[in-house]
Parts: structure tokens; C-alpha cells; sequence
């Protein structure tokens, strides 16, 4: 496959990316053995000026220090934080125990991060614009652990976060590992325009805690893509991602485990803003790795009680790779109230059970159903629920994968879910055709197109 076929290559996309960015920036601070900086604490971050470029350079040993990033870039430069990966890709790693800050920093909630973005008296207080984070592995926002502060020797907040977000505008995290926190990402209200791309989030949350995920984002604009989302800490109870945004955008990741795989609901800030009534989640593999937390997948509506506030919108599913190894019933998605709808087509929708083990809906709105595989004895769920077929179902005993056992769910020859897919939605299809796919792991590519679209998430070669 030609080099042009790829849009995003991990690492070593990020690295080659940093590269040609950081020549057109200002100031470059390199920091790391035999660098001009030998800790991440030595950059001035209260004073970084638009196209200025951090670049933190692997080292055997973790860097054990926390910073907040409160100044602007511009889309032509931005702020770009960067890890230079070790000889064999190794990201460099920023740990959150026993981490310490620059003196000239000086920044509110200290507890609740290891990386935050706006929030600070020093640099002064504004909303961060155009910041890159990318190529870092951050961990361990977390209790027991401790830092060093303006108070002296503090313990993580419970719902501490490996990157923070306060506030900002177009704020890109690319390529990074997030593990070992209360969330893995937090992402406040006070921002518009976020891209979560390539990064692997993971072991995130607390044991017994329905609270904390290792997503949990609130924002105007965003989006995930290419991102493996991997199981939360065991004996968590928090979702996998959770997102209470406007304008959300799930697409071409995988996301495995969690007390729900996405948990879409109500915001108090956003929910006048139009774009808060479409959410779009196509191209993703979905994967319940067992009797894992809830039964339901997908949760979209709300959760707070104020059901005014709830999405009352439409839940785009499409082109999707379901898969659940559940014993007991799997619901594909729960809706809060009977004003939320979902379109669901071209899914491959698979449980290792028999169909009867497949629900389309809980609780309560409706789902219209096109061109899906499943499995025949699917039921349409639990509850006051509506579910409509309007055709074009695939039925087996097998989506036809290359390698289900090995967890290679692309299409084999032969397979039924081949040419057999419906056009996307009206609503959809111009802006957010399944342009791409999910490459294993946390890379991207072109989605071949042959005329005939395939069912799922992807298109057999």
C-alpha cells in the first residue's frame, strides 16, 4: 500500500510531524540528557510565545515533574509539546509521584493533574489557543501517590487526571499514553475545539468508583480518532469514555472494556448549541471483552435528571464493528428518554451467544435499524423502546472476520457483510463519509473504495 494511503502512522507520524513544525517555530527548548534543559522544570512555560516549541527527549529514567500550559498560540503556529521517542519508540515518560513544579509557575488545582491546560496566576490567567501535546506518556494522577506544591507535599485528588483541560481553544492531544489516574483525560467546559488522536488511554479509574473514566470530556467540538481505548484499572466502575460535549465526533478507534464502551450524555453548558442534537460514531470497533459492568454499550441522552437538558437528538451509528463476549444479554445502546433516536445501519453487531442474547434498545426512544449483520434471534431490547427495521439486515451465524480468535475483524473473502452495505444517512454523508479505518494499533487508513460499501468498520480487500 502506497506511504499517500495512510493518515496517521503513531509515532512515527508524530515524530516526523514535530520535526517539520518545529523548524518554522521560534524558540526551541530541548530538554533531556546532554540537552540545553535538563528537566522539563528549566523551560520557561510562563513566558512561551506562538510557535515556540518544547521538545522533551526520552531518558531511561521518568521525568517526575507536573506544569500547566496557560499561553496562546496561533493556527499558523501553534504551542507544540512534544516527546522525542528513545531508540526502539519509547515515549518520554512523565510521572505524577512525587513530581515537582517550576517555582515561576503558579496555578490552581494542583491536585487534579499531572499536565493542565488554563487554570494559572502564572503565566496570568487566559484561554490557551492552537496548544499540540503529543508523543508523551503521562501517568499516575493518582492516590496513594503525592507531589510537591505550593502547599508543600499533597496527595492527588480522586478525580485527578493525567492531562487536564481547564479551558482552550483548538487543543490537540496526539499520540500520547495516558495511565494510571483517576481519569486518564478530563476535559472542562471552558473549551471549544479539542482532537484526540493516536493516543492509547488506559488503566485509568478507581476500584468501586462509578465517578472517574478513562475519557471524560466536555467540550464545544470534538473529536477522537485512531485512539485505542483500552480496559480501565481493574475493579473500576467508571466508562471507558464518557462525553458530555456539543458537536462530538467518535470515529475509527477501538475501545475496549469499561462500565459502558461510550457513555454520551447531558450538558448544563452546551445543550442550546445546535450541534449539541447530532453525534456521530462510525468506524470504531466496539469490543465487550466479557461480563463486564453494564450490560448496555452505549448510553445516550443524559444521566443528570434535569431531562430538559438531556440530548433529545440523534445518535449516528454506523459503520461500526460490534463485538461482545458476554454470557448473559448485550444491549447495543440504552436511550434516556423518548425523545433521543438513534440511527443504526451498516453495524456488524456480533455477540459469540445466539442472537437472542442481542438487544437493539433499554429503557426507552427509538432506533431505526439498515442493513446490519446480526445474528437471527436478535431481539429489539428492554423497555418502552421502538425499534424499526427498514431493511436490508444480514442475518448468520458469522460476520465472515479474518481472525475473530486473534482479534483481526477485518472482512475475509467470502464474507456476507461484503458490497452489501446502505449509503450513510442524508445527514452524513457529505461531511462524515467512513473515509477511513482503524489500523492496529493506534494508526490510521484510507477505507478502500470500490462502489460498494461493506458492512462495519471495515471494507474487505
Amino acid at each position: 500500500m502506497r506511504l499517500k494511503q495512510y493518515l496517521w502512522l503513531g509515532a512515527l507520524g508524530a515524530f516526523l510531524w514535530a520535526t517539520a513544525v518545529g523548524s518554522a517555530h521560534a524558540e526551541v527548548y530541548e530538554v533531556g540528557p546532554g540537552r540545553p534543559f535538563a528537566n522539563i522544570g528549566d523551560v520557561p512555560w510562563e513566558s512561551l510565545a506562538a510557535g515556540d516549541t518544547v521538545l522533551i527527549h526520552w531518558r531511561e529514567a521518568p521525568y517526575h515533574e507536573k506544569w500547566v500550559v496557560g499561553r496562546q498560540g496561533t493556527e499558523k503556529l501553534p504551542i507544540l509539546i512534544s516527546g522525542v521517542p528513545g531508540p526502539k519508540g519509547e515515549l518520554p515518560v512523565i510521572d505524577g509521584r512525587n513530581a515537582t513544579t517550576r517555582p515561576q509557575l503558579n496555578y490552581w488545582g494542583e491536585a487534579r493533574n499531572v499536565i493542565k491546560v488554563g487554570g494559572s496566576n502564572s503565566p496570568p490567567d487566559t484561554t490557551p489557543a492552537y496548544v499540540v501535546i503529543e508523543n508523551l506518556e503521562v501517568r499516575s494522577a493518582r492516590r496513594p501517590h503525592t507531589f510537591t506544591g505550593r502547599a508543600g507535599l499533597t496527595a492527588y485528588a480522586v478525580n485527578a487526571a493525567a492531562i487536564q483541560i481547564e479551558k482552550g481553544e483548538n487543543i490537540t492531544i496526539r499520540n500520547c499514553t495516558l495511565a494510571d489516574s483517576g481519569n486518564g483525560l478530563f476535559i472542562s467546559p471552558e473549551t471549544r475545539g479539542v482532537l484526540v488522536e493516536g493516543s492509547y488511554i488506559y488503566g485509568n479509574g478507581n476500584v468501586g468508583d462509578i465517578y472517574t473514566h478513562n475519557v471524560y470530556t466536555e467540550a464545544n467540538g470534538i473529536t477522537f480518532q485512531f485512539n485505542r481505548l483500552g480496559p480501565l484499572l481493574p475493579g473500576a466502575g467508571g466508562n471507558n469514555l464518557k462525553d458530555r460535549s456539543a458537536g462530538t465526533v467518535i470515529r475509527f478507534n477501538w475501545v475496549e472494556g469499561g462500565n459502558r464502551q461510550l457513555d454520551l450524555v447531558d450538558s448544563e453548558v452546551w445543550y442550546a448549541d445546535p450541534a449539541y442534537r447530532t453525534t456521530l460514531v462510525y468506524g470504531n470497533i466496539l469490543i465487550e471483552p466479557g461480563n463486564d459492568g453494564n450490560r448496555q454499550m452505549i448510553h445516550y441522552g443524559g444521566d443528570g435528571g434535569r431531562t430538559a437538558v438531556y440530548r433529545k437528538g440523534t445518535l449516528h451509528f454506523y459503520n461500526n464493528t460490534v463485538i461482545s463476549r458476554r454470557t448473559s444479554l448485550t444491549v447495543l445502546m440504552r436511550l434516556s428518554t423518548q425523545d433521543e433516536q438513534a440511527d443504526v445501519r451498516n453495524n456488524v453487531l456480533y455477540v459469540t451467544g445466539p442472537g437472542n442474547q442481542l438487544g437493539i434498545l433499554e429503557t426507552a426512544g427509538t432506533a431505526r435499524l439498515t442493513s446490519n449483520w446480526l445474528k437471527p434471534g436478535w431481539t429489539r431490547g428492554v423497555g418502552s423502546v421502538t425499534v424499526e427495521d427498514l431493511g436490508g439486515q444480514v442475518l448468520g451465524a458469522s460476520p465472515g472476520f479474518v481472525d475473530e480468535a486473534a482479534g483481526d475483524f477485518n472482512l475475509a473473502p467470502g464474507s456476507p457483510c461484503r458490497d452489501v452495505a446502505a449509503a450513510p444517512h442524508p445527514e452524513v454523508i457529505e461531511w462524515h463519509p467512513p473515509f477511513a479505518e482503524y489500523w492496529v494499533h493506534q494508526a490510521g487508513l484510507l477505507r478502500p473504495d470500490d462502489g460498494r460499501l461493506d458492512i462495519g468498520a471495515f471494507e474487505g480487500r
